[in-house]
């Protein structure tokens, strides 16, 4: 999810499927200000709510900007005929990673 979705997301609300593994973090001052500053625009948000999100917003960033490298093996062709090859860069093994890691989790007792 970009960030401009999850402003738009924000002004509908809702509800996401949580783990029931919980994260704690430390915020430098001007993060937790911002949140803060955050709450107050969108009220029917709680500041947990905000970073759950806002931190998904960022891995979908980080995920569409891990590094394409182009391995030997072609695995399919585009509309034009050309040559697609497979990525040996770190995003399939993130990819697996993530299903892996999710699969597990999914297991897990739901919260909230």
């Amino acid at each position: 999810m970009q960030i401009k979705q999850l402003l738009e997301e924000w002004e509908r609300t809702g509800a996401v499927r949580l783990t029931a593994r919980e994260y704690r973090v430390r915020l430098p001052v001007r993060d937790a200000a911002r949140i803060a500053a955050l709450r107050v625009l969108y009220p029917r948000k709680t500041e947990e709510q905000l970073v759950t999100e806002l931190l998904g917003a960022a891995l979908d960033t980080l995920e569409a900007a891990l590094p394409y490298r182009q391995g030997e093996r072609v695995i399919a062709e585009d509309e034009l005929g050309d040559p697609i090859y497979e990525d040996v860069g770190p995003t399939p093994r993130f990819l697996a990673l993530t299903r892996q890691h999710a699969a597990r989790l999914s297991g897990e007792k739901e919260a909230g």
